[in-house]
């Protein structure tokens, strides 16, 4: 019996106002989107290198623990993500390492999902998996299948699994195909009946089982109890000041802090004053920035040698084009403080989609005390192709310190190169 609708549209409009909640914190979050592509890019590589046998034995430096990698660093809804695919060798799970039949099936469970459109195709593609019983190969999956198809596919995990329970009475477990198919069922109902304020996307129907089922929300309850109703209420309205007083304490330490659209602005006025032409990123065009727009003076579509950039490319957060050749002279990814696993796929694309001419240049543009990890991901075998393009890491304070006098005296991308350093391998 799913709770009623009277006290779950209440908890609904109380989540999606919540500021810690899921819906705030990452379903509306800039960069979830942003890493759509990136994890889809990663989802077929790994089904390139099972079909060409190259994709071996083992999880670490893999291309699929890169992709799980990132899904597990969106935020805390994923957080764990990666757990399902670790390779336990006592138990021998989940057996799509050692045993090259079964992953074969895992691939084609993946390509299946990346070329079909319609909710049967999907189902149709989970039940040939669920029929195969790879031992320790769950519905953890369709945090995967998510990515590729988030108007079609829940999410799955524990805690979304004690928030379905809790909203609705059932007894769904964690490690079955049935049990998730059942869920994804009473989720697809639950978010019908709320669309108006939920989402096409199921991500926000997923944040909401995520939140009750982790314990930031009571379920409201399901009997007509009016005294176990205002307890209800009440605890709704202690969560959310409780919110309100965190989030104001959050946004005050922001206020300190220097903030990726503000590298950005940085970074477009420093090719602006070099003579580049300047791209932002597509999603990023009409954030305010000083007293105007990020994309205030920059391209309004992007074009190199003369040939459309993809939709990823699109995404990489400052393009400098040479005025006269209509190339790329230099490609920034600014990571803050998120992972820096889609934007080194974003490089990646830029690479191979519109060749970069001589003198050209990417960077990755992060925080001092980021130098370290930076590298680190570089050096993983995944990223190996990455890291043969020359990457470089430019710091926070070499641009805070140096950029009016760059822009001032400087000539071409030389003195962004001089401020950086070659992350090579």
């Amino acid at each position: 019996m799913v709770a009623d609708a009277d006290t779950l549209g209440p908890l609904v409009e109380r989540w999606k106002a919540d500021p810690g909640s899921t819906y705030r914190s990452w379903f509306l979050w800039d960069e979830r989107l942003k890493n759509f592509r990136s994890i889809r890019r990663g989802l077929a590589a790994v089904v390139r290198e099972i079909d060409a046998g190259t994709f071996g034995n083992v999880y670490r430096g893999s291309s699929l623990e890169v992709v799980v990698g990132s899904i597990a660093e969106q935020r805390q809804i994923f957080k764990g993500a990666d757990h399902a695919f670790l390779w336990k060798p006592k138990l021998r799970i989940p057996d799509i390492y050692e045993n090259a039949d079964n992953q074969r099936a895992f691939a084609r469970l993946l390509h299946a999902c990346e070329c079909c459109d319609t909710a049967e195709a999907v189902i149709d593609a989970i039940r040939r998996i669920d029929a195969v019983a790879i031992k320790g190969l769950g519905p953890a999956v369709a945090n995967l299948l998510y990515f590729i198809h988030p108007t079609l596919v829940v999410p799955f995990n524990t805690a979304i699994v004690k928030g379905y329970n809790a909203l609705t009475g059932s007894a769904v477990k964690l490690g079955r195909w049935d049990h998730y198919l059942t869920l994804r069922e009473g989720a697809l109902r639950m978010n019908a009946q709320h669309r108006a304020l939920l989402s096409n996307d199921l991500g926000a129907v997923a944040g909401l089982l995520f939140d009750v089922g982790s314990g930031r929300y009571a379920a409201p309850p399901r009997d007509n109890d009016p005294a176990a109703l205002a307890v209800w209420q009440a605890d709704l309205q202690r969560v959310r000041e409780e919110s309100a007083a965190s989030e104001k304490l959050r946004t005050a330490q922001q206020a300190t802090d220097t903030t990726h659209h503000e590298m950005q602005g940085w970074l477009r006025d420093l090719g602006l004053a070099l003579g580049f032409d300047v791209w932002i990123a597509s999603n990023d065009r009409s954030r305010s920035y000083g007293a105007g727009r990020l994309g205030d003076g920059c391209l309004t579509a992007l074009m190199a040698d003369g040939v459309p950039a993809s939709e990823s490319v699109r995404l990489i957060d400052v393009i400098w084009l040479d005025r006269a050749a209509h190339r790329v002279a230099a490609a920034f990814e600014v990571e803050h403080s998120t992972s820096i696993h889609s934007g080194i796929v974003r490089m990646l694309d830029l690479a191979l989609g519109s060749p970069l001419g001589e003198g050209s240049a990417l960077f990755l543009v992060a925080p001092d005390e980021r130098r370290g990890e930076v590298a680190q991901q570089l050096h993983r075998p995944a990223f190996m192709r990455v890291a043969e393009l020359g990457i470089r890491y430019l710091p926070y304070s070499e641009l805070r310190e140096h950029r009016h006098a760059m822009a001032r005296f400087g000539s071409g991308i030389r003195p962004v190169l001089e401020a950086s350093t070659l992350l090579s391998r």
